[in-house]
């Protein structure tokens, strides 16, 4: 009975430590999936975006030659980066067709200039009628006409810089058949303050570019120098190589030795049009994909929400979001790489 006596208190005591010791575990266990995090408020703003781009200078008066007549082509006496003055002969097509055509028009004018004078002299000795003498008036002026056309195509039937510049591109070459109209030659002028920097641009940032625009310019060869610019023309058709719009932006004070066609440079344009973002900390995105995102917020201070948002620029360490975060006053910004959907979390300071 003694033994029983110290026994029975021993058990109870074990039993007791035993429970008690897998109560402090499940509440260590549970204090473990807490997560500290750092939270920070945030507001909607409105803010002037900066769109980067880059492309090529040129001049803006690039033209598109061609024949006005569809034949063969004889010769192109130019070729890509030459330089040409205004009135040179770019390039002629073969005029053997066209002289051809000249020839029988000039026939046929010297044969209406007969009808009309023997109808003229039948009309006064009453042989000939008087709508006889009009057909012949009117043959003779539409054989006139003719000849008149053929010998201006003929003129066209070559083709002559408009400018003094450079030739930019040949589309074509010599015993290359070709339609009316077809370009032949790109050319542009070569004047010292006609140079632009044509960039192209998504869809997105096209949109948000108006004329007038302010913009600063780098070019390689004075790379420690910001130029500024203005966007004085915008494309109204995707181009169909790049699958870019393209804008175009006009430099100032860039000195024209310094720049040659198809110089590369680099554009930073400041549209007018301001949007309505949240600027975050760049700490604060995960699982980023061009300008899509998804950030980590919270809205009780318990719990953690995983949201998808878009993103419209990322700049210095700063994020614009302008989808994804309504409602939403607060957003973590360290402690979110170990955080899931619906984690319990625990702001610290």
């Amino acid at each position: 009975m003694n033994l029983i006596k110290y026994i029975f208190p021993s058990i109870i005591l074990v039993f007791c430590l035993s429970a008690c010791g897998k109560k402090k575990a499940e509440e260590t266990n549970i204090a473990s999936d807490v997560i500290p995090v750092k939270v920070i408020e945030i507001n909607q703003e409105s803010i002037g975006q900066t769109i980067h781009a880059s492309g090529v200078f040129t001049t803006e008066d690039e033209t598109y030659l061609g024949f006005k007549i569809g034949g063969v082509i004889q010769h192109i006496l130019v070729k890509e980066g030459d330089a040409i003055k205004s009135g040179q002969l770019l390039a002629t097509l073969n005029l053997t067709e066209i002289k051809a055509q000249v020839q029988q028009a000039q026939i046929g004018l010297e044969k209406a200039e007969r009808d009309f004078t023997r109808a003229g002299n039948l009309y006064k000795d009453s042989v000939a009628t008087l709508e006889q003498f009009q057909n012949s008036k009117s043959a003779l002026d539409l054989a006139r006409q003719q000849i008149s056309v053929l010998k201006f195509n003929q003129n066209y039937a070559e083709i002559r810089a408009v400018k003094s510049g450079y030739v930019l591109k040949k589309f074509a070459n010599d015993e290359q058949v070709v339609g009316p109209g077809t370009p032949i030659l790109q050319i542009n002028g070569a004047n010292k303050d006609n140079w632009v920097l044509k960039v192209g641009l998504s869809d997105q940032d096209w949109s948000s570019v108006s004329l007038g625009d302010r913009a600063s310019v780098t070019i390689d060869t004075e790379k420690e120098q910001n130029f500024s610019a203005n966007v004085v023309a915008k494309s109204e058709g995707v181009d169909p190589i790049t699958g870019t719009l393209w804008v175009t932006l006009k430099t100032k004070g860039i000195p024209s030795k310094k720049i040659a066609l198809g110089i590369f440079g680099k554009a930073n344009i400041l549209p007018n049009k301001k949007i309505m973002a949240w600027v975050v900390p760049f700490d604060a995105i995960i699982d980023g994909n061009q300008n899509q995102g998804f950030v980590f917020v919270t809205t009780d201070g318990k719990t953690a929400e995983k949201r998808p948002v878009k993103i419209s620029q990322i700049e210095h360490g700063k994020v614009l979001i302008s989808e994804g975060l309504s409602g939403v006053k607060g957003i973590i910004t360290s402690g979110n790489a170990y955080l899931n959907d619906g984690s319990a979390i625990k702001i610290i300071r």
